[in-house]
C-alpha cells in the first residue's frame, strides 16, 4: 500500500477509534448537560500518531460523527474545529519535541495540557456565543476533567500503540 493511501486509511481507522471512545462510554455531567469520555485520549494520540494533518481530521470527523450520532447536533461544528485544532496543535509539537525515546513522555504529557486548554477554551468559547455565562462556566470543571481523563488514557495506551509501527504515517 502506498503512503497516501496509508495514511487515509489511518485517518480513517483513528476517526472511528475516537467516535467509539466517545460514543460507547459516556459517564454524565451533572450541570453541564455534557459526559466525560475517553475519546479525547484517541484525539491526542491521533495527532501524535498522524501528525498535524491526518491527526486533526481524524479526530475532528469522529468527534463529530459521536455529537452527530449522539444527540448534539448544536455542537458538531464546534466539536470538529476544537477537536481537529487539539490534534492538529499536538501533532505539531509532538513532531518538533519528541526526537528521544524519553522526550515522548514529555510530548504526551504537553499534549495532555494542549488539549485540556484548547477543549475547556474552545467550549467555553462556544458557549459563551451560543448559552450563556452560567452554562459556559459550568462546562470547565467537566472539560478539565475530561482532558485529565484523556491525558491518563492516552498515556497508558501510547506504549501499545508506540509498538504498532505500521500506524506511523511520517
Amino acid at each position: 500500500m502506498d503512503v497516501k493511501n496509508r495514511k487515509i486509511v489511518n485517518a480513517a481507522l483513528f476517526a472511528t477509534l475516537v467516535f467509539i471512545a466517545t460514543s460507547v462510554i459516556k459517564i454524565p455531567t451533572p450541570g453541564a448537560n455534557g459526559y466525560v469520555h475517553p475519546g479525547d485520549a484517541l484525539v491526542i494520540l491521533s495527532g501524535i500518531v498522524l501528525g498535524p494533518i491526518w491527526g486533526g481530521l481524524a479526530a475532528g470527523i469522529g468527534s463529530a460523527l459521536a455529537d452527530l450520532l449522539g444527540g448534539y447536533v448544536i455542537f458538531v461544528p464546534a466539536t470538529f474545529l476544537i477537536k481537529a485544532i487539539s490534534a492538529m496543535l499536538i501533532g505539531y509539537v509532538f513532531k518538533n519535541m519528541a526526537h528521544e525515546k524519553k522526550s515522548h513522555y514529555i510530548g504526551l504529557v504537553l499534549a495532555g495540557v494542549i488539549n485540556a486548554v484548547v477543549v475547556v477554551g474552545g467550549y467555553c468559547l462556544f458557549e459563551l456565543v451560543v448559552f450563556s455565562k452560567v452554562i459556559a462556566f459550568a462546562g470547565v470543571i467537566p472539560n478539565i476533567l475530561q482532558g485529565i481523563t484523556g491525558l491518563i488514557i492516552s498515556s497508558l495506551l501510547y506504549p501499545l500503540i508506540s509498538r504498532i509501527s505500521y500506524l506511523v504515517t511520517e
